[in-house]
């Protein structure tokens, strides 16, 4: 990789997101042989929740020793839309923090209303604020702010060992590119968007996605889930109930090496967040239920959720279209709390295989001062899922 002036990094690098989002034919885990519980939809991703877009910006630059503002930089930023870039209606979302070591903004207002406004965005943890201010500003310029004030939701997980997190590389031409250029159809994962530079479980992971269809009977609602996963240490890993960190230990050198984990009992200093989609007709505290229920989803992969970790959850409904919209009263369907079972378990299998795919679709990097984050090896894990019988025939 050759190292890049500030001003032809920025040129490059944004050509290379328009280009390269969406356009990736990776393995995913099910290609591989991983057996998860539910039925995905077309696309086994978020996008398979009808309107809601998807987009990034993805930038890799420089390589070597540290040089605040100059890089080496692994950042990015990740849009999802809930009704695309051409819908202006709110939508009804519930938020949940598990661990709150990170941020998410614009969760008091959806904690007080249960209205979400304009797009949820994620992106590394020094860049929330000029991601914020961006997403406004694209609102307004778009016409899309159904009020006089925005409060917008941006998230951020910590890519400080690949990243030269504080040189601040994400920009608002790089909010733009990603809100511009989201989409419907397959989502890209791995080392992408705000994923770029993340790790989980000692490998090298970043953004992922998966969805459920819930069949006939119980609504034949969809759920699809997005992930931003920076978490988790490798000795916890479980994939599909195998104890894959136990299978693939990490070489005792490369953890003393990083700092960054010495003040965790743990060794963790990472994060995940995840974005809930669905379709069903769920209200603003029935929402909140479901992100919660992301909870379980990520406990299945073996998180245990540690102090240093910041586990911040949003979902939302793209149902009752109009209704936020109402100025005095407007009818509104809800799922019957009897029903709402499906749903559950829809957010907790696909929350379960999005962080499962951020995995197998990591690749190798190395970064700032020469650090290397190792993608997980398919033949390793595969090695390790038939030692306990646990690859789909």
């Amino acid at each position: 990789m050759r190292s890049l002036t500030a001003l032809g990094c920025v040129a490059v690098l944004i050509c290379a997101a328009m280009s390269t989002t969406h356009g990736q034919t990776k393995r995913r885990a099910r290609d591989l042989g991983i057996p998860f519980d539910g039925t995905p939809g077309p696309l086994n991703a978020i996008t398979d929740v009808t309107g809601v877009e998807v987009g990034m910006t993805t930038l890799i630059s420089g390589e070597g020793a540290l040089k605040v503002g100059a890089g080496p930089v692994r950042t990015g930023v990740t849009a999802i839309l809930p009704r695309g870039k051409n819908g202006r209606e709110q939508v009804f979302a519930g938020w949940f923090s598990l661990n709150g070591n990170g941020e998410m903004t614009g969760t008091t207002w959806i904690e007080e209303a249960g209205l979400l406004e304009g797009p949820i965005l994620i992106t590394n943890t020094h860049s929330v604020g000029v991601v914020r201010d961006a997403s406004i500003k694209w609102s307004v310029d778009h016409g899309r702010t159904a009020q006089a004030w925005s409060l917008p939701v941006v998230a951020e997980t910590w890519d400080g060992f690949l990243n030269d997190i504080n040189g601040f590389h994400v920009h608002p031409e790089h909010v733009f590119a990603a809100l511009d250029r989201a989409r419907v159809g397959r989502v890209d994962e791995g080392n992408v968007g705000g994923g770029t530079g993340m790790r989980c479980y000692g490998f090298k992971c970043g953004t992922g996605t998966a969805s459920r269809k819930i069949a006939a009977q119980a609504g034949g609602y969809t759920v699809g889930v997005l992930v931003q996963a920076n978490h988790g240490t490798r000795e916890l890993l479980r994939v599909a109930g195998v104890p894959v960190g136990k299978e693939i230990p990490e070489p005792p050198t490369r953890r003393a090496a990083d700092a960054s984990r010495a003040a965790d009992a743990l060794g963790e200093t990472g994060s995940i967040i995840i974005v809930v989609a669905t379709d069903a007709p769920l209200l603003p505290h029935q929402l909140k239920r479901i992100a919660r229920r992301a909870s379980l989803g990520l406990a299945r992969t073996g998180s245990v959720s540690s102090n240093g970790s910041g586990d911040i959850f949003i979902a939302f409904s793209t149902a009752n279209a109009g209704a936020a919209e109402a100025a005095a009263t407007a009818p509104v369907t809800m799922l019957s709390n009897a029903r709402i079972g499906a749903v559950f378990e829809a957010t907790v299998e696909a929350t379960e295989e999005a962080i499962i795919n951020a995995l197998v679709a990591g690749e190798s990097m190395s970064g700032v001062d020469g650090h290397r984050i190792e993608a997980i090896s398919h033949d390793a894990l595969l090695a390790a899922m038939r030692k306990y019988n646990r690859l789909s025939k």
